[in-house]
């Protein structure tokens, strides 16, 4: 173990560092559930939303990983009933943003407040226990048992929720351009983004029942 940053407070070992940031990235780019929830949000409302979606379903992977740190992760997670009942909320809440946007083509146009599409994704990543289940089964490969447990999942937290970041922004972003170039999106923009949360919701409902 290298000593030198670890003998100054830092609790990652950088050797370790090294091996999970490409570990991680590699998993950030591979598509899934947040990136196509970011992509819906740019397709609904354009790259801002689609940004801030992203930075919200980042803020939620870090507290994920916060929590595994404390232990409260695998405590959740060796609880089928609450895994079930965080499922269906997420689902529940993906649903109810695909009716607000299918009510919205009476004219009223989609939720276009700035806070909107971070706490969106806050809360979808929040509520979708798939992200638990992935963090207490990947970070722990990583961490040194010499240092402190919480440091290091919120070190590696951290380069995950940055990766996905970034990641997810620009596939939202991409997708918000072409949102822009259509003038707005027109109708079947917006029924592609109710889509795409529908079918999220629809995941989470397969993986309860799995």
């Amino acid at each position: 173990m290298d000593l030198g940053l670890m003998g100054l407070g830092f609790p990652v070992d950088p050797l370790v560092l090294l091996t999970f940031v490409p570990a991680s990235l590699a998993l950030n780019l591979t598509p899934g559930a947040d990136m196509m929830f970011c992509a819906g949000q740019g397709l609904r409302a354009g790259p801002g939303a689609a940004w801030r979606a992203s930075a919200g379903v980042a803020l939620g992977g870090l507290i994920h990983a916060t929590v595994a740190g404390l232990g409260v992760g695998g405590l959740v997670a060796a609880h089928p009933q609450a895994l079930l009942a965080i499922r269906w909320i997420g689902a529940g809440y993906l649903l109810w943003m695909a009716w607000q946007i299918l009510r919205a083509e009476g004219g009223q146009g989609p939720d276009l407040r700035p806070a909107r599409p971070f706490r969106d994704g806050l809360l979808v990543n929040l509520t979708n226990p798939k992200v638990i289940l992935f963090i207490l089964a990947f970070v722990p490969q990583f961490l040194t048992p010499e240092a402190p447990v919480l440091g290091q999942f919120l070190v590696m937290g951290a380069v995950l929720s940055f990766g996905g970041l970034i990641v997810n922004g620009v596939a939202g972003a991409l997708a918000g351009l072409l949102q822009a170039r259509l003038g707005g999106g027109g109708v079947w923009l917006r029924r592609l983004s109710a889509g795409i949360f529908a079918g999220l919701a629809l995941r989470l409902v397969w993986g309860a029942k799995g």
